[in-house]
């Protein structure tokens, strides 16, 4: 084999553990579909050794819908109870499973504010829950609006 030959299979040789994902965004919401792809991703970010990012987004109302009600507060207390679930989750396979994981929120529509997730966090892959609201079925759910943004490999958690 010559020195050329040598570098060039060096170059192209396959290093386990190094070809995945580095950061691993996924949305959550508290519904049963987001804890299912929070499940999901926080395997994924194990066997792949990535950090994942949790992500939550909060909603911003219009000044006129926020009149009746503190909805900023409210989101704030989704928020802290996501935070709650998740490092109660964190401690209960500690030991098992070692996953670096860190919480984030952000802004805006889910769609928005996940893409800016996405974006600021540098995500190598987005994974997010199966629209659970009939609706969505007719517009589009956020899980289609991101795979067709196709920026990153997108899963889609039942």
């Amino acid at each position: 084999m010559t020195e050329q030959q040598g570098q060039h299979a060096h170059a192209h040789r396959f290093e386990r553990g190094t070809d995945g994902p580095k950061v691993i965004v996924v949305g959550v919401d508290g519904s049963d579909s987001s804890l299912r792809a929070a499940a999901y991703a926080g395997g994924l970010a194990r066997r792949q050794h990535a950090l994942l990012a949790v992500v939550y987004v909060q909603p911003v109302l219009a000044a006129g819908a926020a009149l009746g009600a503190p909805v900023a507060e409210t989101t704030d207390e989704i928020a802290e109870d996501l935070i709650t679930q998740i490092r109660e989750a964190a401690e209960r396979v500690k030991g098992i499973f070692d996953v670096r994981w860190e919480f984030h929120t952000f802004r805006g529509d889910p769609y928005n504010g996940l893409v800016k997730a996405a974006d600021e966090l540098k995500a190598d892959a987005v994974v997010v829950g199966a629209s659970e609201q009939a609706g969505h079925r007719i517009i589009g759910s956020v899980a289609v609006r991101l795979v067709k943004a196709g920026r990153w490999p997108v899963t889609v958690v039942p």
